[in-house]
């Protein structure tokens, strides 16, 4: 393990250790870290909970709240458009991307004071299951679908335990939260109408 240490003034080389390891202590205790260091501790993401990856990237949202001086867009126009794309049978992340390259609104909640799916579920157009939920059960079709074809196939039989361990934990969190009946259980046998 490699530390680096800030110490100033003579160091004998019998006491090179010792001293290095009591000015190390002082040096993380009195958080007197250099800017890089203390950066990149705040900043480290958690792990992928069935992968390696440690999911670095993200987006970098703007510090101003108030919307932009030369966004024309009125809110009702926002709005509107929000509510003719779920109508086309959008999705909540895909009507974002519309309005950000097509309509240059960034975020719809700085300029409406309401986020996509809450405008949705108050127009009464919101998607009956969560989207991520959604997306997962659909790749979990898709995979039992390959293995109906191909049996042997291991590495996709332990995928689909993988992805169906997160369905049914998303599942719990979304029935904790309320946005999921109760008494909502994924199945397998009729996964394929709840994605249709």
């Amino acid at each position: 393990m490699r530390c680096i240490i800030m110490w100033e003034g003579p160091i004998f080389p019998a006491h090179t250790h010792t001293l290095s390891l009591l000015d190390f202590r002082s040096f993380i205790h009195a958080d007197n870290r250099p800017d890089f260091l203390r950066r990149t501790h705040h900043q480290s993401k958690m792990g992928r909970l069935h992968s390696k990856g440690k999911g670095i990237a993200s987006s970098a949202i703007p510090y101003s709240r108030a919307a932009p001086a030369w966004l024309k867009t009125t809110p009702d126009q926002v709005v509107d458009h929000i509510c003719k794309l779920a109508k086309k049978g959008a999705t909540p992340s895909q009507i974002g991307v519309v309005l950000r390259d097509s309509h240059g609104v960034a975020q719809v909640k700085i300029v409406t004071g309401n986020k996509i799916l809450r405008i949705l579920k108050s127009s009464g157009l919101a998607p009956e299951l969560p989207e991520d939920l959604y997306f997962l059960i659909k790749k979990a079709v898709a995979v039992r679908k390959h293995l109906e074809r191909n049996r042997k196939d291991k590495d996709s039989k332990f995928r689909l335990i993988l992805i169906e361990s997160r369905i049914h934990r998303l599942s719990r969190y979304y029935k904790t939260v309320g946005v999921l009946p109760p008494t909502w259980r994924y199945e397998s046998a009729t996964a394929s109408t709840l994605v249709a």
